[in-house]
């Protein structure tokens, strides 16, 4: 279940990420923050942490309000297990459908999506599904191996060395079964001495950190650049 290491230490979107380059609209029925040319025909759904480098690379970024306005927030009265029943990843999966479908009157022909923690579950099952063209995972949470052997689509997952959600050994499991799917592409790291939550989550005063963060991100943007572009 995703953990307390997701809802700590949030990003300084005007430090190095954000920077408020992109506006909330509306999209597919949700609230969704837009960045990056409108013109462009290929889109990142990013679940559902936002930085507006992805839209620096040329992608149309969307970024839908999938909690619809609850996010959990660190220190709140309501336990996570309670907060996590209104909340679930299937319901994100189906909320996702409308967005893609807006995306594509658009003119966006080829979708990447980037599930973070409880997203990562989201984006697993579009791309069990073929709804998008390209998926990263960044320290998931609810992914299971079975998941792995659905996937239809070039899928990147990017985790954390220290992570009860997806330790090591379960990302290892990961990448054996896409070992044995050759028809889809994979890649799969473990980037030592980082936590769960790390790729977003980061002190930005620890140069470990920021260095593993920013790698993460480059490895993301390579893997939508490769599939999308």
């Amino acid at each position: 279940m995703s953990g307390h290491e997701c809802c700590e230490n949030p990003p300084n979107y005007l430090s190095g990420g954000g920077g408020g380059a992109g506006h909330v609209q509306q999209l597919g029925g949700f609230n969704c923050y837009l960045s990056g040319p409108v013109d462009s025909t290929q889109a990142v759904i990013l679940v559902s942490d936002v930085f507006d480098k992805v839209a620096e690379a040329g992608f149309y970024v969307v970024v839908p309000d999938f909690l619809r306005g609850d996010p959990r927030i660190p220190n709140d009265e309501k336990p996570l297990e309670v907060w996590i029943i209104d909340h679930g990843p299937d319901q994100g999966f189906e909320d996702a459908k409308p967005v893609i479908e807006a995306l594509k009157s658009k003119g966006v022909t080829k979708i990447g999506a980037a599930g973070f923690c409880w997203g990562a579950k989201v984006v697993v099952e579009l791309a069990k599904y073929a709804y998008i063209q390209a998926a990263v995972l960044l320290h998931p949470s609810f992914v299971a191996v079975d998941d792995m052997h659905a996937v239809k689509v070039p899928i990147s997952i990017l985790g954390a060395e220290i992570d009860r959600r997806s330790p090591p050994e379960l990302v290892k499991q990961f990448e054996m079964a896409l070992n044995a799917k050759p028809e889809v592409d994979a890649f799969v790291k473990i980037f030592p001495g980082v936590t769960h939550g790390w790729s977003v989550r980061y002190d930005d005063e620890d140069e470990l950190a920021v260095k593993s963060a920013e790698e993460s991100h480059q490895d993301m943007l390579g893997w939508f650049e490769k599939h999308l572009k």
